[in-house]
């Protein structure tokens, strides 16, 4: 299935965090980190607001966007606002 996002959303397929330390401690999703990452593969329609493009590794907020299963893949659609930083 192909999923377009409208305006000045974003679709960012995520990336999960460590979920061990190095010395194999375990971390729940609760104590992990509040910012995540993920990469672009889509973007929306509005050129003018949208500031990055697919394939770049970006940062937002853990509690941002709304998260979708497609494929059995998860992803992020965000308004490009939510958007913390682009990761290089």
């Amino acid at each position: 299935m192909k999923v377009k996002p409208l305006a000045d959303r974003v679709m960012v397929k995520l990336e999960k965090g460590e979920e061990k330390t190095a010395g194999g401690i375990i971390i729940p999703d609760t104590a992990q980190e509040k910012t995540q990452t993920g990469v672009v593969v889509e973007v929306g329609d509005d050129k003018d607001v949208i500031k990055v493009k697919s394939g770049q590794k970006v940062m937002y907020d853990k509690y941002a966007g709304t998260q979708v299963k497609i494929d059995g893949a998860e992803f992020l659609i965000l308004k490009m606002s939510d958007i913390i930083a682009v990761i290089e």
